[in-house]
């Protein structure tokens, strides 16, 4: 695996899945890279349903696990393949879901990897602890920490900078989720989640760390999702969509210079 990324946030519902399957769309976009997408959300594992792939299995082969393969450049590997019915609840204490973190990482037979994305349950406990102590030898690039811009997701997500900062993991930018609807009608702009205290520009500032974007609230996006379908593909000239090949540009860079830098070093 050349390059891993984490997508993390201390609060739940602000799109980091959704983030995580269209970061690696994005990413698989170019044929040339190979793409995997870890979905290590163990009790609401959404990555299946927003890939297209609900009701697919995983394959056992002699070089261990296949994931799941959306298009020949872009795998994906999520405990909901292993749910009789997407309706399972897994109800599990925390050493039998570090055990299972621990077999996707040395079971799951990716082949070459350039990008390796990781999707995060909300919270900075088990899952997250768990993921960057196995991955700590084979160098996170680091984090992308999504918010939505009020106040009761920001406090959360200020917990989850301070748990990368606690274990070391590198913070690649922060994006802001749902920032302002544009009417598809009148063109007005709303904020359907006010930026009471300024939201993430103001707290990027605060605490030093680099704002990679805002993305809008657009209703296709979740529609989208629903049909386990690429936004970026259906909406291409959603302002969403400019937003998102943005952050992901910034991404790319960030991974690449890391890599360098690295390189240097050794």
């Amino acid at each position: 695996v050349r390059h891993t990324v984490l997508v993390l946030s201390g609060k739940g519902g602000v799109g980091k899945s959704t983030f995580s399957a269209l970061l690696a769309h994005g990413l698989a976009a170019d044929e040339t890279k190979q793409v995997a997408l870890l979905d290590i959300d163990i009790c609401g594992p959404s990555i299946p349903k927003m890939m297209g792939l609900e009701g697919e299995q995983v394959h056992q082969s002699g070089s261990g696990w296949s994931p799941v393969y959306v298009e020949e450049n872009l795998g994906v590997m999520s405990v909901g393949f292993l749910l009789h019915s997407p309706d399972d609840a897994v109800i599990w204490r925390g050493p039998k879901k570090n055990g299972l973190i621990k077999q996707f990482l040395r079971d799951v037979d990716w082949g070459e990897v350039d990008y390796l994305i990781v999707d995060t349950p909300p919270g900075t406990s088990d899952e997250h602890l768990s993921i960057v102590q196995y991955l700590s030898a084979a160098h996170i690039d680091g984090a992308v920490i999504v918010t939505t811009p009020q106040e009761v997701s920001l406090q959360d997500v200020r917990k989850e900078i301070n748990f990368c900062h606690k274990v070391k993991l590198p913070i690649i930018g922060v994006v802001e989720n749902m920032s302002g609807f544009v009417c598809p009608k009148c063109k007005n702009e709303s904020q359907i989640f006010p930026p009471t205290t300024g939201g993430a520009e103001k707290m990027c500032q605060n605490l030093n760390v680099s704002l990679l974007g805002k993305v809008p609230l657009d209703p296709q996006i979740g529609k989208s999702c629903d049909r386990g379908q690429s936004f970026l593909a259906e909406a291409p000239e959603s302002p969403a969509t400019l937003s998102y090949r943005n952050i992901i540009q910034r991404i790319q860079e960030y991974c690449e210079q890391h890599h360098l830098e690295e390189e240097k070093i050794m």
